[in-house]
């Protein structure tokens, strides 16, 4: 017999329409478990906040890429220049190519993800600063005009 989830017993991806607040990987803890989790995340909320909408996985992530793309195409590159026997040439010009290759891709991600996206937060900051002002400027212009209301009666 099969269900929906598939014949493997393997655990399904909940859709957006399933998840319910009971509905989540803290209902798998015990009791006490899932407190000490939710008093966790309440102790450091500024912090899970960052991490949860910010960018600080996908910095990290291009950030360890670079570091070990250089030293994979540096180690490759040693390799390479010192060894001229066939299989640990092939392994030399191998670790070469995957390093340079993972290097300059951290490269390219940072020009068209990172520095975009930073310009973007720029940008929508200053918006708001904007219309907070315009908001403000409204408010007090409508105070002047409901005082003035007032005077001339």
């Amino acid at each position: 017999m099969t269900d929906k989830s598939g014949a493997n017993d393997v655990p399904r991806a909940l859709d957006d329409e399933e998840r319910t607040p009971g509905n989540d990987w803290l209902s798998d803890l015990g009791e006490q478990e899932r407190r000490e989790a939710l008093n966790w995340v309440g102790d450091n909320l500024p912090e899970v906040r960052r991490s949860a909408y910010g960018q600080r996985s996908l910095y990290w992530a291009l950030g360890v890429g670079f570091v070990v793309g250089l030293a994979v195409y540096a180690a490759g590159y040693a390799l390479r220049s010192s060894v001229t026997t066939e299989p640990l040439g092939f392994v030399a010009d191998f670790l070469y190519t995957f390093g340079w290759a993972l290097w300059t891709g951290v490269v390219v991600a940072f020009f068209l993800q990172v520095i975009p996206q930073a310009k973007k937060r720029g940008y929508q900051q200053l918006l708001d600063v904007y219309e907070a002002a315009v908001r403000e400027k409204a408010r007090g212009e409508g105070e002047q005009v409901s005082g003035n209301d007032g005077a001339t009666d």
